[in-house]
């Protein structure tokens, strides 16, 4: 047991290091790259300082790298586990476009595109015919159009990226569950290095794939942005800034010429892709790596603290959602694979805030009855802030005021806001004491006029409801390509309800789950002092009260009318009620034999029976003192 003197070492402690060493893997991985990409623009005049990383090609490799290094920092900086929620895409636009995590995204990669672009550029030989500046005729200077081109191409694709990456929200990491083994001892995770090694790579082939095709797309797209919008503008700012240090002509007229020639075109395809493969494995790297098992050397982070009971407790009671995720993901496999820890739990009964199973019993809970909470409030408008009056100081009065209402006087009639309206608009378009001033051929011709509109409307429409006219033009939109954005689909709006706004971490619930209902069954043979019996009728109540609610949700929430394909599927929401359902019967199986005396009724035990999916066992009762608990 902790000792009370014992100081708590913060989770992040512990958390921190081991994410720097997933990050010195993917950086390790990036500065490789780029020292073959040093070798491959190398001009192998020399044979020896072709390669030595020791001379150019070491200083062409690191900035290359570096070109890379900066999207993992923005990667680090803006890290999040759980999924973008909200009811449509175009929600999510709303609130994520004008962060300033969105700027920096796409000035990240505008930095690294240009810096790139121009060691490329430096690698070259002059053959290429890519320098900025070119000589005709003995000594008159020209700009080099083809160059120009090449570094708006790079930036253009540095903005196409930013973008890109802050739509695909690639900064999002999906953290794992320790899902419990099967009978055969197989589990739901792999450990070790070599399996996330095998992962990288199992994805590497489609990376490719992905990084050519982009290749493609922001060339194009390069062509016809510069080509219709820039190419004027910076043909005008480039001489700008050149005519002071070169000779060039006082004239800012376009050239002649293309801006791009085939070769140019070529090595600025080859230098995208180049790039977009680095960018592509990097990011692939970092989203790999980061998502390790929370485990050092085979054991929980936490076992080096000096307080390993205290630290778990520390991350689980975090602020922060990746922390807490982090160590809820942890408690799951020390619950699962540890049983020194286990028992460390289970023993550690003299801590400030009381046991150590009674506070991670209560964490659990509270984070699947969040579940359930969210559930009851849909639907719900939130309740208004009401601020607190500040008290009036009221004068005293010696006398007391005359009345002057008409006390002999009738209640007046209520005022209906429709008649009011009339009123004004009648006194408006009237003459006092006269009706319409419309002459009889006046109304009919109105008359003629509305029911021609109408029948022109029911022959091009085949009804006259413009209502239905204006829903059949927006399903229409909502169909396309345009109208995405728009659809608030049914996946959405389960995922939004159930896993919160504006993050949603589906492992947080699954391993609270699994972490929850596997300290519970092993605490049969592990809990010396039956602490953890007193909570298993609770604990069975609440899983089964937060399985059948969620379940039914599932089940009886509708499509919205801008969901035009009508899906119901939501694989997040779904994975958590399986581990639901999983765990819950597990606590049924193990517990049904000692549920008189942990004061669980029939009518308790069917309700789980049924929520978890598991028939009804027909075995006696066993007295729970029959228990192997030495």
């Amino acid at each position: 047991m902790a000792a009370a003197t014992v100081r708590r070492p913060a989770y992040k402690d512990f958390l921190q290091p081991a994410l720097h060493r997933r990050f010195s893997s993917s950086a390790g991985l990036l500065l490789g790259i780029g020292y073959l990409y040093g070798i491959a623009l190398a001009n192998w005049n020399s044979l020896l300082w072709s390669w030595f990383p020791i001379g150019p090609t070491g200083v062409r490799g690191v900035l290359l790298a570096f070109c890379g290094f900066v999207i993992i920092i923005l990667r680090v900086a803006q890290y999040h586990v759980g999924l973008r929620t909200s009811d449509s895409a175009f929600q999510t636009f709303v609130h994520h476009a004008a962060k300033l995590q969105t700027a920096e995204a796409i000035f990240t990669y505008v930095l690294s595109a240009y810096v790139f672009s121009q060691v490329y550029l430096w690698s070259l030989s002059e053959s290429a015919g890519l320098e900025w500046i070119t000589y005709f005729m003995s000594d008159r200077a020209r700009l080099n159009e083809k160059t120009l081109f090449f570094t708006a191409h790079f930036v253009i694709l540095g903005v196409y990226q930013g973008l890109l990456h802050v739509f695909k929200d690639v900064d999002h990491v999906s953290l794992g569950v320790a899902r419990p083994r099967n009978e055969d001892g197989d589990g739901g995770s792999k450990g070790g290095d070599d399996s996330y090694w095998k992962r990288f790579a199992d994805q590497m082939p489609l990376k490719v794939l992905w990084a050519f095709n982009q290749s493609l797309v922001g060339l194009l797209l390069s062509i016809v942005v510069y080509q219709m919008f820039l190419r004027a503008t910076l043909w005008r700012v480039m001489l700008l800034f050149l005519r002071p240090i070169y000779n060039l002509p006082r004239t800012n007229l376009l050239p002649a010429s293309w801006p791009f020639s085939f070769t140019s075109l070529s090595r600025s395809f080859i230098a995208s892709f180049l790039l977009l493969f680095l960018w592509t494995t990097g990011n692939l790297a970092f989203s790999t790596f980061l998502v390790k098992e929370p485990l050092k050397n085979g054991k929980p982070l936490t076992s080096e603290s000096k307080d390993p009971n205290g630290s778990l407790l520390n991350g689980l009671k975090g602020k922060k959602l990746a922390i807490q995720c982090f160590a809820m993901w942890e408690l799951a496999f020390i619950a699962r694979d540890y049983p020194e820890r286990r028992a460390a739990i289970y023993e550690d009964l003299d801590r400030k805030d009381g046991p150590m199973w009674s506070q991670v019993y209560g964490i659990c809970l509270e984070v699947l009855k969040g579940l359930e909470t969210r559930i009851d409030n849909h639907g719900k408008a939130p309740a208004p802030a009401t601020p607190a009056a500040a008290p009036v100081e009221l004068k005293k009065r010696t006398t007391q005021p005359p009345k002057e209402d008409a006390i002999f006087q009738g209640t007046p009639p209520k005022k209906n806001f429709r008649v009011e309206v009339e009123k004004v608009v009648n006194g408006v378009t009237t003459v006092p004491g006269q009706g319409s001033q419309l002459s009889p051929m006046a109304k009919r011709a109105l008359a003629t006029a509305k029911q021609q509109a109408l029948k022109v409307q029911k022959e091009v429409t085949g009804t006259e409801d413009t209502q239905t006219v204006f829903r059949d033009l927006a399903l229409k939109i909502l169909n396309s390509a345009v109208g995405w954005p728009f659809r608030q689909e049914y996946g959405r709006r389960l995922a939004h309800t159930v896993l919160g706004e504006p993050y949603g971490e589906p492992s947080l619930y699954i391993n609270a789950t699994y972490a929850l209902s596997q300290l519970a069954a092993h605490s049969l043979t592990e809990d010396k002092y039956g602490n953890v019996q007193r909570d298993i009728a609770t604990t069975i109540r609440s899983l089964t009260a937060v399985t059948k609610k969620l379940d039914a949700f599932i089940t009886t929430l509708s499509t919205h009318w801008t969901d035009v394909e009508g899906k119901k599927e939501s694989g997040e929401v779904r994975t958590i009620l399986d581990a639901l359902k999983e765990s819950l019967g597990l606590l049924v199986r193990e517990f049904s034999p000692y549920a008189r005396d942990l004061r669980l009724s029939m009518t308790d035990m069917r309700l789980a029976r049924e929520a978890a999916g598991v028939a009804s066992p027909e075995q006696p009762s066993v007295p729970l003192e029959t228990r192997q608990v030495r």
